[in-house]
């Protein structure tokens, strides 16, 4: 028999996270989590033995999430240079009428906790060089499929890459617009060397 436990701790990763992409981490109280996943505080502690290994949690929940999300559109069919813009254009799509909302918690939290958590602070850097590492074996693919042009320094790339669409998130939610983005994707093209590689 399945123990129903699993399901209660799950539900509260939930709604945590719901809420907390919504107003951040240190904003947001427990009771406040708790109060709208409708579970007593003591059932929260049966899980967490504090607010930071909730964050913790949270968080390695999320990158699990985003590595699998990940995962199917790199693994899709396809060149992987059409894997990996199709992977950027996800990054502009989602929310483009309302930027200033942001589903990433990596965006929304990088810089409140790397300061306030040791613990928090290494998961989301474990999870950044996890996305990191997947865009630099699309790369190779792509140097090998012949619709990217090989990289020297496939993991030199991916994180020039990712670090440019991260700060390109960032200032979407102070414009409010996705121009930060759309600017970020045609730089990707010119540092992949796109329109040059399908003119040839």
């Amino acid at each position: 028999m399945t123990s129903a436990k699993p399901d209660v701790r799950q539900h509260i990763i939930d709604t945590g996270m719901a809420i907390i992409l919504g107003k951040g981490y240190s904003a947001v109280g427990l009771n406040e989590i708790l109060g709208a996943a409708g579970v007593p505080k003591g059932s929260f502690y049966h899980y967490f033995p504090s607010k930071e290994r909730f964050g913790e949690a949270l968080l390695a929940d999320y990158v699990a999430d985003y590595l699998a999300r990940l995962d199917a559109v790199l693994g899709a069919p396809g060149t992987a240079a059409q894997r990996l813009m199709l992977y950027w254009d996800s990054w502009i799509e989602p929310g483009s009428d309302d930027s200033a909302s942001c589903s990433c918690l990596v965006v929304k939290l990088s810089g409140e906790v790397a300061d306030m958590s040791e613990a928090m602070r290494l998961a989301l850097l474990n999870g950044t060089n996890l996305i990191i590492a997947r865009i630099a074996a699309c790369l190779r693919e792509g140097g090998a499929d012949g619709s990217l042009p090989a990289q020297a320094e496939p993991g030199d790339m991916a994180q020039t890459l990712y670090q440019m669409w991260l700060g390109a998130a960032l200032l979407t939610k102070l414009r409010r617009n996705p121009s930060a983005l759309r600017s970020a994707r045609a730089a990707t093209e010119r540092l992949l060397g796109l329109a040059t590689h399908h003119a040839a």
